[in-house]
């Protein structure tokens, strides 16, 4: 059980939810409280095990937001979720006050592409309680992948998630609220996702559950030549071997293609412990 809120000894799927006029995928599809809210629900029934809240873009390019723009977008939503279904909701954000005021509603996850680096972001999280999940990025989204020059991307990778986390767990985060994720997409090259994804192993070597998520994102289309809304495929496959390699939480768009993967993956896997034993 991790941190008491979900149970990571079988891979579980966190369901994207950005509520952002900008977002790479589904940017504008989501920005009324109507709106998001059925999706929210949608990727519930769709076998979602926590819903994650965004409002912020983090694609490669994109300008930051106010603090005041994130919580007028994501604060709604996560309380009209909250009002609706039990379901377990993250919120993808760095800013310190969308953390408080996220926490103050409810949420049960805090998922920060920058980690908990922003002044005050860190602070946040301490006094929220709830667990978090690090991920590594160079940069900004507006000059990330100008920030590619890596020795050797997965040891610079774990190096680095390592010793954030050491960081967090010295200012108050207790090791079993901690996930990490080796930012797929994030200040790298096809060629660096593909050795993060060949060598996952040593970032779950670290000890704690790893997040993967490669939705539709570019790394798909450089592979397939295909566009973001024909990348589901190449997700399906990016993800599962993520899920072969030890990830614990797999961050996806299309919640139900993913499921129905997963259900045959573990099916496998039962029967081969059945036969080794």
């Amino acid at each position: 059980m991790f941190a008491g809120k979900l149970d990571l000894q079988q891979p579980r799927i966190m369901g994207v939810l950005n509520v952002t006029p900008d977002s790479f995928s589904d940017g504008g599809r989501y920005t009324q409280v109507d709106q998001a809210l059925q999706q929210a629900l949608r990727l519930e029934v769709e076998g979602a095990d926590i819903i994650d809240i965004g409002g912020e873009s983090t694609r490669p390019g994109a300008a930051p937001v106010s603090e005041q723009q994130e919580l007028d977008r994501v604060l709604p939503v996560i309380e009209a979720l909250k009002a609706a279904s039990g379901v377990l909701i993250s919120v993808d954000t760095s800013s310190p006050q969308v953390i408080q005021a996220a926490a103050a509603a409810g949420v049960d996850l805090i998922n920060d592409v920058r980690s908990l680096t922003r002044p005050g972001a860190l602070d946040a999280a301490v006094a929220s309680g709830l667990p978090v999940c690090l991920m590594h990025m160079r940069g900004e989204p507006g000059n990330m992948q100008q920030q590619t020059d890596y020795q050797d991307v997965v040891k610079d990778v774990a190096d680095w998630l390592q010793l954030r986390a050491s960081e967090c767990q010295q200012a108050g985060i207790t090791a079993e609220r901690i996930l990490l994720d080796p930012g797929f997409g994030f200040a790298k090259q096809l060629t660096h996702n593909l050795q993060l994804l060949a060598r996952l192993d040593e970032i779950v070597a670290l000890g704690y559950p790893v997040l993967a998520g490669m939705s539709r994102k570019r790394m798909l289309g450089e592979l397939t030549g295909r566009e973001t809304g024909d990348r589901e495929a190449a997700g399906l496959a990016a993800h599962l071997l993520a899920v072969q390699r030890g990830a614990r939480l797999i961050r996806v768009h299309a919640v139900a293609g993913m499921k129905d993967a997963l259900r045959v993956w573990q099916a496998v896997e039962k029967q081969n412990s059945k036969i080794t034993k």
